[in-house]
């Protein structure tokens, strides 16, 4: 019986350490950042540009402390929280790579010390100057000029891939994302996603933000 306790309990702490909950005994204390990016690059690229085929957006430059955020909200469950969002969930176990908090700052140090490369125009009909009221709405979060803002949760949104947003933006407005009740600043999102009354106008918004980069 003691023998059987102890097998069991040898698997528990097996399970728990493949889960990404646990670190198996003699292993670094946090990997490298670009040792711990390794895993990421097969989706977003080496250089972190993304890859719209695969839905992966750009991550190149993001701020530490938001893809800090995002990882955690992933490992959770408060991000891909909805069963229909396929892309959101393949990132739960892609973000249980890091085992602890240290590997989860180092590789979002990683990724923010990456140059941004302006992602290439791919959506079809916006207009920005359309758009440009629509923005008012997200400017008091995402800032003018598209910077983000630390302290309320905003991204930098200025750089980043169209079909990105426009695919955030359906998520807010359908539910997929900003539902959980754990995701405070997703929440936020929800209903400034509701002011844009259909695809045109996100595509508008979207044509707006592109024009920020320049």
């Amino acid at each position: 019986m003691h023998r059987t306790r102890k097998l069991l309990s040898a698997v528990a702490l097996l399970g728990l350490a493949a889960a990404g909950c646990l670190k198996p005994e003699g292993a670094k204390k946090t990997l490298p950042g670009h040792e711990l990016y390794a895993a990421c690059a097969s989706c977003h690229g080496q250089d972190a540009a993304g890859n719209a085929k695969l839905e992966a957006p750009p991550i190149a430059g993001l701020p530490a402390w938001y893809v800090e955020v995002q990882l955690v909200k992933f490992r959770s469950g408060h991000r891909a929280y909805h069963p229909e969002d396929v892309a959101g969930l393949r990132m739960r176990p892609m973000s249980r790579q890091m085992m602890d908090e240290g590997e989860i700052k180092s590789v979002s140090a990683h990724v923010a010390s990456l140059p941004v490369t302006k992602a290439a125009t791919t959506l079809e009909g916006g207009k920005a100057s359309d758009g440009a009221g629509s923005y008012a709405t997200c400017l008091a979060c995402h800032g003018a000029k598209g910077e983000g803002n630390q302290a309320l949760g905003a991204p930098p949104i200025a750089h980043q891939a169209d079909w990105y947003l426009l695919s955030q933006l359906k998520k807010f407005k359908g539910g997929l994302r900003g539902t959980h009740p754990e995701d405070k600043s997703g929440a936020s999102m929800r209903p400034m996603s509701m002011t844009l009354a259909d695809e045109q106008a996100m595509k508008n918004v979207i044509a707006h933000i592109g024009t920020l980069s320049n």
